[in-house]
């Protein structure tokens, strides 16, 4: 018999450690979405690490700003980010409060609520597709800026929670280049995902954006 995934919230010192530690321990966490809607359940399956002050690669790397200030503060809080013009991305802050370093959730499994996020992603295929990449995971949890700074190791709870779930075998656990990232921060092989998933998204390298003319 498979034992059903652990329930209990992750805590704050779970997240109280360096990037590259707790990047990979985040693949088979399942993260709850609390909407007025329902929960919508989410197991982890691809994410990057960024190393505020140490990574070229980080949004943190030149500094605090309005933009990536909860990055310095305490760890198991949300960041989220628009980028492009279109599309919000969230990740989870991790070290010790002053340290800008975080976790993107590039992708997983919905293991609850998939008819409300099928809802927010009408263009998905099938549900393999619906967070299969961080701009749809954002869109299909129905993730914003006005989540942005979200305690997701509250006590009492919120819109984001982070549970133990089935933690991945370390065999199973691949790494690589992270998606898109340019320049010296391009090089970091800081891309962990689950081995043979299928709602892991394709690896891109990075291609610069041609402004039209």
């Amino acid at each position: 018999m498979i034992a059903a995934p652990d329930r209990t919230p992750l805590t704050r010192e779970f997240f109280d450690r360096p990037v590259l530690e707790v990047a990979p321990d985040l693949l088979g966490r399942v993260l709850v979405r609390t909407t007025p809607d329902g929960p919508i359940e989410l197991r982890l399956t691809e994410v990057e690490a960024y190393d505020g002050p140490d990574d070229p690669g980080s949004h943190a790397y030149r500094g605090r700003t309005a933009r990536n200030g909860v990055m310095f503060g305490p760890p198991g809080h949300v960041y989220v980010y628009f980028t492009y013009g279109m599309w919000f991305c969230m990740n989870l802050v991790c070290g010790p409060a002053g340290r800008p370093s975080g976790v993107l959730l590039r992708a997983g499994e919905v293991v609850e609520g998939a008819e409300l996020a099928r809802k927010r992603r009408l263009s998905a295929r099938n549900d393999k597709e619906l967070a299969k990449g961080p701009a749809r995971l954002a869109t299909a949890l129905d993730v914003d800026r006005s989540l942005d700074g979200a305690d997701a190791c509250a006590p009492e709870g919120g819109p984001l929670t982070l549970l133990t779930g089935t933690p991945v075998s370390s065999d199973q656990v691949r790494n690589g280049p992270r998606t898109g990232v340019s320049g010296d921060g391009g090089i970091h092989p800081w891309r962990f995902w689950v081995a043979n998933d299928p709602t892991v998204s394709p690896y891109r390298a990075h291609s610069p954006r041609r402004r039209s003319t």
